[in-house]
């Protein structure tokens, strides 16, 4: 059987040499759009969000926040972003904050509950802003795209050469995409993000040790309600810690140099 490829996987190939790069911890990236295209994108997405959701009005809570996040925001390399960022409290019971490319942060009031301190909430919002220091929405952008790039030269391939049984096997290959190419790449990102975000929050003075602290409490917030890690964009909690705590030396170096000591309350 004589099997023939389309241009999909030439043009795949030039895009993928043309777009290498490398993450702040040395991991190697393929990044295929620009700085101001995330950044509008990020726009977009945060002025849509403000629509739906609900902006909290409570003074206290939104000065809180941003003080934790205005004590991070400077130590953002200028290449990232230079300007102002933007920061917005949402009513919501979610547990959880993002960044976004283009210096926007959110922060959702359930994350509030569960962030106990202030150090505690300077290791999510470090985190968040780790994703984009990392440029891991690019990322993830760029491998769909190239994924979904080759699914379809497969396809063409198996349909082009009549393979039996074609249905099941490309069910097959994005099940199989999934599970070895965008949930590992999902785990990778928030396993760096965690670093980064623990230098990050060492750095601008808040105590490395309660990122650790924190991820107890998120785990007590979970009810064990999670599933296999294999499976999860996220990995365990206690995987979390331990990588962490395998890290925390380093940080709490930074920590001690640190000539900052905010105080932010609640």
């Amino acid at each position: 059987m004589k099997i023939t490829l389309k241009p999909f996987a030439i043009i795949g190939l030039v895009s993928l040499l043309s777009a290498c790069a490398t993450s702040p911890t040395g991991r190697n990236q393929v990044l295929l759009y620009s700085e101001s295209q995330m950044a509008s994108m990020g726009d977009q997405a945060f002025s849509s969000m403000k629509e739906e959701l609900r902006v909290s009005s409570k003074q206290v809570e939104n000065a809180y926040v941003q003080c934790v996040a205005k004590s991070l925001t400077p130590l953002v390399p200028d290449s990232v972003f230079n300007g102002e960022w933007e920061v917005v409290v949402f009513e919501d019971e979610q547990i959880n904050a993002f960044a976004l490319p283009g210096g926007k942060i959110g922060v959702y009031t359930g994350l509030l509950n569960v962030a106990k301190t202030q150090s505690q909430l300077a290791a999510v919002i470090g985190h968040e802003i780790g994703h984009v220091i990392a440029h891991h929405g690019n990322e993830r952008m760029s491998t769909t795209t190239l994924t979904n790039l080759g699914t379809q030269a497969v396809a063409q391939v198996i349909e082009s050469n009549e393979v039996a049984y074609s249905g099941a096997i490309m069910a097959a290959i994005g099940m199989g995409s999934q599970v070895a190419i965008t949930l590992p790449f999902s785990r990778a990102h928030e396993s760096e993000a965690d670093l980064i975000g623990l230098a990050l929050m060492a750095q601008a003075g808040f105590d490395p040790r309660e990122s650790v602290d924190l991820w107890q409490n998120m785990e007590a917030a979970s009810d064990g309600q999670r599933p296999i890690e294999l499976l999860s964009t996220h990995p365990a909690p206690q995987s979390r810690i331990e990588n962490l705590q395998a890290n925390m030396q380093g940080a709490l170096a930074d920590y001690q140099r640190s000539p900052n000591r905010p105080v932010c309350r609640q």
